[in-house]
């Protein structure tokens, strides 16, 4: 034997249609409009639209608004540089690593700069050495080389 699910005698589809005290309703209502968003609230968050424009020139207002956002963008678009151009000025790396790589790629080519740099200063002459070859004279320092710099 199947089992009948019984229905409440007042709910047809689902929808409880059974009636509510108006003291209930007033109360439910009060509540409901203590807490509703204020009218320029709405407007500001584009919820309700300006009520100064017949419906039919709100319409056509927010259509044309759409496209003059449009047209900039591709406006905006078409005067992006191309990915090679990018490349060329070293905003974006000459890569063809995976996506996932990119970054340790990174790492690996800063490792190298850092290992290079240490060993060119590593192997760099001493004073000693400058002065023998007379690229420094035996009272000169390198002090005022390094203030030009700054």
């Amino acid at each position: 034997m199947a089992e009948e699910i019984k229905k409440p005698a007042n709910n047809d589809d689902g929808v409880d249609k059974s009636p509510i005290s108006p003291l209930e309703r007033r109360n439910s209502l009060e509540k409901h409009l203590q807490t509703r968003p204020e009218h320029q609230d709405l407007k500001n968050r584009h919820i309700l639209l300006d009520t100064t424009a017949a419906p039919a020139l709100q319409a056509r207002a927010a259509e044309l608004e759409r496209q003059r956002i449009t047209d900039n963008l591709k406006k905006g678009l078409s005067k992006r540089p191309e990915k090679d151009e990018l490349v060329n000025k070293n905003i974006l790396g000459d890569s063809r690593a995976a996506p996932a790589l990119h970054e340790k790629q990174r790492e690996l080519e800063r490792t190298m700069r850092k290992d290079s740099l240490e060993k060119a200063v590593a192997s760099r002459p001493g004073r000693d050495d400058l002065v023998g070859r007379g690229v420094l004279k035996e009272g000169e320092t390198e002090e005022p080389v390094a203030e030009e710099n700054k």
